[in-house]
């Protein structure tokens, strides 16, 4: 592992991704945004009152002031209450609820998505140090070899051919080493970028929880939980409404209406005559009001079709997301299990590489082999340990995905301890009910915080020591006399 900070746990990195990450932040205030939609939806059947006020003053006025005053005030209050709206009310409310809880499915989906991206990340640092660390030894054993040859070669023990090989094997792997380094740093930003920080010595991920034992069980749990085919299903059901919606356009509508005028002359109201007039006057009024569309061009057919086409893409909709999240799954249980063979195949070729680079060893210890020779099993050796480490991260990333998509890779799956976690009907409830005209909420700020501070990353990592690589090419003895000269 790489000693560039403190020790970090998949655990701690998914916490501050859960409680940092702006594009879940965002998705979150996207849900609360979606939950205003209910009171907006319920205040168009809730009572209106409303108030007016109009002073004129009359430049230019008739000489009787009885028939035209100066000056006038009038104030009004109005007050109006649906009675009927042909399920206008009712539908919309319906159909906003809906879509609030395809909005927290979609959150569900998000936040499993997210997750699913920070233990790629992670499990992508961890097999990028490895990588580096094995490069970095293979590059150290190929220099001190390129030295010894050098060296064997000056007192006619070794040909130019032997340093040649070995001078270009030394390239290659500094070559290697160089990409291995870069993709390192982009994991490492990589990283940054997801959980906010940067990462520390990350220790190994624990096992994944509840694995499922077929492909079968894995697509049946996720027809009932993927958040994604849960918010297809609720947007469906929101369109059902929105036919209902559409229709009410037609039907009368039905309201109470009261009112009441006070008006008041300023004192320019009177005649030629001297006769007191009273200045001012209040009048109150009650009634129903009835509206009933007889003809608005189509425009209320037009719109129930439209809603009824939209309906039929969303039961459509509902398909496409289940044949994904089948095929998905399938092709997640497949790759978890693909890896999982690839980590026993490698690990095998590690133990036989092992052992044929020791045989190598021995044998050209003997004359039997050249340098070349060892050169091309510590490579295959590098090589197979390679493959080892990368279907390691392979092996896990395929099984988070595949429990992602049988959703089950959320905050309440995984048990994460950093805190209460967010509750989406939390807010719901405090503004469903909520019918004050001037409740409005703190101004925004930003949860998430900016990685402008941290440190761009570099591929520093902490040496290995694996015995098989950490010996000299060349085993033969130094002979300086030249005296095992050909």
């Amino acid at each position: 592992m790489a000693a560039t900070g403190p020790v970090s746990t998949l655990r701690e990195a998914l916490v501050k991704a859960y409680n940092g990450n702006p594009t879940l932040s965002g998705a979150r205030a996207q849900v609360r945004a979606t939950d205003e939609n209910v009171p907006i939806a319920r205040a168009a059947g809730l009572p209106s009152i409303g108030a007016t006020a109009d002073f004129d003053n009359n430049i230019i006025s008739d000489s009787n002031s009885l028939a035209s005053p100066d000056r006038s005030l009038r104030a009004g209050v109005n007050l109006s209450v649906p009675l009927f709206q042909g399920g206008l009310v009712r539908n919309s409310v319906n159909a906003a609820e809906a879509r609030v809880l395809a909005a927290r499915q979609g959150l569900r989906g998000t936040e499993s998505d997210l997750f699913t991206d920070v233990v790629s990340a992670y499990m992508d640092v961890i097999r990028d140090e490895s990588i580096v660390q094995l490069n970095q030894q293979n590059v150290r054993v190929l220099e001190v070899n390129l030295q010894a040859t050098q060296d064997r070669f000056e007192v006619g023990d070794l040909t130019r051919t032997d340093v040649a090989q070995s001078e270009a094997r030394l390239a290659i792997a500094r070559g290697q080493l160089r990409g291995a380094e870069a993709g390192l740093i982009s994991s490492r930003e990589n990283y940054v970028r997801l959980v906010g920080d940067a990462p520390g010595t990350l220790t190994p991920p624990p096992p994944l929880p509840n694995m499922p034992d077929a492909p079968t069980t894995a697509v049946d749990v996720a027809l009932t939980e993927n958040p994604f085919l849960g918010a297809a299903r609720q947007q469906a059901d929101a369109t059902r409404y929105d036919v209902g919606v559409a229709r009410a356009s037609r039907l009368p509508r039905i309201s109470a209406v009261v009112g009441g005028n006070y008006t008041n002359y300023l004192g320019s109201l009177g005649d030629d005559t001297g006769v007191n007039v009273g200045q001012s006057g209040t009048a109150a009024s009650g009634g129903l009001s009835l509206t009933l569309p007889l003809f608005q061009g189509g425009e209320p057919a037009a719109r129930v079709r439209q809603a009824q086409a939209l309906r039929s893409q969303a039961l459509e909709q509902v398909t496409e997301t289940e044949r994904s999240v089948i095929a998905n799954v399938r092709a997640a249980y497949s790759s978890w299990r693909s890896a999982l063979a690839v980590i026993e195949s490698s690990q095998v070729a590690v133990d036989a590489n092992r052992l044929s680079l020791e045989g190598v060893r021995a044998e050209n210890s003997v004359g039997n082999r050249t340098i070349l020779d060892i050169l091309n099993a510590e490579q295959e050796l590098l090589n197979s340990q390679v493959t080892l480490v990368t279907a390691r991260r392979d092996a896990y990333v395929a099984g988070f995905a595949l429990l992602a998509a049988m959703g089950r890779a959320e905050a309440n799956d995984l048990g994460l301890d950093g805190g209460p976690l967010y509750d989406p009907v939390a807010n719901y409830d405090r503004v469903r009910g909520k019918i004050w005209d001037w409740d409005d909420d703190p101004a925004p700020r930003p949860i998430a915080p900016p990685t402008t501070g941290t440190r761009p990353q570099s591929a520093v990592v902490g040496p290995i020591e694996d015995p098989a690589l950490d010996r000299p090419v060349d085993t033969a003895p130094y002979d300086p006399a030249g005296t095992a000269a050909p």
